[in-house]
């Protein structure tokens, strides 16, 4: 089969189904229609799924079963609570929901992989693994498929991933080595003190003050305790305390994001935050709460399945066709709980519409729908390179 060709074939069929998604846009652990939607294309297809994580889905195709090894394929599919702006005809219709990251991109290229897949099951050994993944703009999906089995019988030996990027031109990858996406917490501290009148302080513990001492102290982890050229983020968005100017307050509350990109890192900085923050509390004479909530882990990518994706890419759609990204981000993706469990990679796919200026979870965001077939393509021809493994 020529797989480029098939994929013109059956190119008009996907444009109608990401469109359809696009005007049916569901927030993260409500895709119900959209896993209805991707159920039935893959029942129509005689391919074998079920119902996983609640809204997600989980579809196999078995090859001649010679070999064992499988490779598992990831498109997340839940939008996000964003107005669009656009107005072509396939404009969200439901009110303040969008697919403003395109996961409805993601998802019609891995219906066009299984389709395409399905018709070569004979020529292949080995099984391919579906996973329609829900959730990822929030609570992460991918862990409570995990839980459910998805990486398990037949176990997963290679896992693949992409992502739509609005900064390359369409025909365009772009790939990573090594650390791609840092590993997220949420950092909560509660300092505590005294109250009692401004015009009196010294009856108090002032936890304005206290609190104060902390955030400047904590900005030394990423300036004097970690390496500058190891990247660490640590962000205060938030702080609430006191009920009025002339009364020192008892309580302030600090919320903010802890972003690394090891587990070094990562351990050490929980470390030094605790620290930081006891100290600063007991040097005024307060005390405090803390919380560190551990968010998604951090996204390092297999070297080896990297160079897989890059030579595929050379033979498929041409070496001036690969850009190779520099530095790893610090915004999260939660593929990474896949790819920490089984050898897996993940990677950027142009998809630049004309001179639009956009960017993700933008609400004029939108995709030059011929990303779509550089995506099936590079899928299908890496996930058959793996099997051969």
């Amino acid at each position: 089969m020529d797989i480029a060709e098939r994929i013109n074939e059956i190119y008009d069929e996907l444009i109608e189904i990401r469109r359809y998604l696009h005007m049916r846009p569901e927030l993260s652990n409500e895709e119900y229609n959209t896993q209805k939607k991707i159920m039935s294309f893959l029942a129509e297809n005689k391919i074998e799924n079920i119902k996983i994580a609640n809204t997600g889905v989980l579809g196999i195709i078995n090859g001649n079963n010679s070999r064992n090894t499988s490779v598992a394929l990831r498109a997340d599919i839940d939008a996000l609570p964003i107005q669009e702006m656009n107005n072509t005809e396939y404009k969200s219709k439901t009110n303040g929901v969008m697919h403003a990251c395109g996961h409805d991109v993601h998802t019609t290229i891995l219906l066009g992989v299984s389709k395409i897949l399905n018709e070569l099951k004979d020529e292949f050994a080995g099984n391919v693994k579906l996973m329609f993944q829900p959730a990822e703009e929030t609570t992460g999906g991918a862990l409570p498929m995990i839980k459910d089995g998805c990486l398990d019988n037949p176990k997963v030996d290679y896992v693949l991933g992409l992502h739509v990027m609005p900064y390359l031109e369409t025909g365009k990858i772009e790939l990573k080595h090594d650390k791609l996406n840092a590993a997220s917490d949420m950092i909560e501290i509660t300092f505590k003190g005294k109250s009692g009148h401004g015009a009196y302080p010294e009856t108090t513990v002032d936890a304005i003050v206290i609190a104060s001492h902390a955030i400047t102290a904590l900005q030394t982890l990423t300036s004097r305790n970690i390496s500058p050229l190891n990247s660490c983020v640590l962000s205060f968005g938030t702080i609430h305390g006191g009920t009025q100017s002339n009364v020192i307050s008892n309580e302030v509350k600090i919320t903010g994001t802890l972003r690394t990109l090891d587990k070094a890192t990562r351990d050490f900085a929980h470390k030094r935050i605790k620290d930081i923050v006891d100290f600063e509390s007991k040097v005024f004479g307060g005390s405090y709460d803390l919380k560190i909530n551990n968010g998604y882990e951090p996204l390092i990518n297999n070297n080896e399945i990297i160079d897989i994706i890059n030579e595929t890419a050379i033979s498929s759609i041409g070496k001036e066709n690969i850009v190779f990204k520099k530095f790893p981000s610090l915004g999260v993706e939660d593929f990474s709980y896949f790819s920490n469990r089984v050898k897996g990679a993940f990677y950027h796919l142009g998809c630049k519409k004309d001179n639009l200026e956009t960017s993700l979870h933008a609400n004029n965001f939108d995709v030059d729908e011929n990303c779509i077939k550089t995506g099936i393509l590079m899928q299908i021809k890496t996930t058959l390179k793996l099997l051969k493994m």
